[in-house]
């Protein structure tokens, strides 16, 4: 016998009931085979469409792929409840709390009124959380975000404490160094150190957007996709002259490429 549909006007309990029901008993072998760790590549891919819908700046892209991000959130809630280990509202009431424990400025006596005191202040307060364990200064970021931004994160956080280049003059001569190194590993043929000096290239590229108030997984995004319109008009265009891809020269692609960059302009 099919469940009822839910219907409350509340759209978070609507949404909270649903998963319920898709984990429960006469519900849907899909999502009752799930765990935190089988949803785990679901949650980044999420994330990631949500990041390509901001950025889209379309409302409708936006609202579809937040609700795809909440729905993750709701399911580990709903799995976690089913072993009374937490729940929605418990993730809830403790991110709530946590927001009003760091926002002294705003629930408390606190006076701090830009935006690096406030953040001076957070770091405060979370070093303060976590009691005195012992840590080595760069151990709170995570290793299992993306390798950009933990790199990004990485800078940012070594910074604070001075490690860090008084502007991008020191970045760029960085940057020429390590394409240097790269250039010479390739010469020699060594593979191990080409691996190496790309990663530092690549390390060094990150510092320069970082320093420069850019997410460099941001910038890359926008790049991958000017790069896959780009190869779209390139390859409409062939077609267009009976030049599929794959049969055509490095020349012909060359040429459509800058075709397609000029009109971009």
């Amino acid at each position: 016998m099919p469940l009822p549909i839910p219907h409350h006007s509340d759209g978070l309990a609507r949404l909270k009931q649903i998963v319920h029901d898709l984990r429960s008993p006469g519900g849907c072998p899909w999502d009752q085979e799930q765990t935190h760790v089988s949803l785990g590549s679901n949650l980044i891919e999420e994330a990631y469409e949500t990041l390509e819908a901001l950025q889209s700046d379309d409302t409708e892209h936006m609202r579809e792929e937040l609700g795809d991000l909440l729905l993750q959130v709701v399911l580990h809630g709903e799995i976690a409840s089913e072993t009374q280990r937490f729940n929605l509202d418990t993730i809830a009431h403790g991110i709530s709390d946590k927001l009003i424990r760091r926002h002294p400025h705003v629930y408390g006596s606190s006076d701090v009124s830009d935006t690096t005191a406030v953040l001076k202040q957070w770091d405060e307060i979370k070093k303060a959380e976590k009691g005195h364990r012992p840590e080595a200064f760069l151990d709170g970021v995570s290793k299992a975000l993306p390798a950009l931004t933990r790199a990004a994160k990485l800078q940012k956080k070594a910074a604070k404490v001075g490690f860090d280049w008084p502007d991008t003059g020191g970045i760029l001569e960085k940057i020429r160094e390590e394409l240097a190194e790269t250039e010479a590993e390739l010469t020699a043929g060594n593979e191990a150190g080409i691996a190496e000096e790309i990663g530092d290239l690549l390390f060094s590229v990150v510092n320069l957007a970082r320093k420069l108030g850019q997410d460099p997984e941001v910038l890359l995004s926008g790049t991958n996709t000017k790069f896959t319109t780009r190869f779209h008009q390139m390859e409409t265009a062939l077609k267009a002259r009976q030049t599929p891809l794959g049969q055509a020269t490095m020349e012909q692609m060359e040429a459509e490429w800058q075709a397609a960059k000029q009109s971009a302009v």
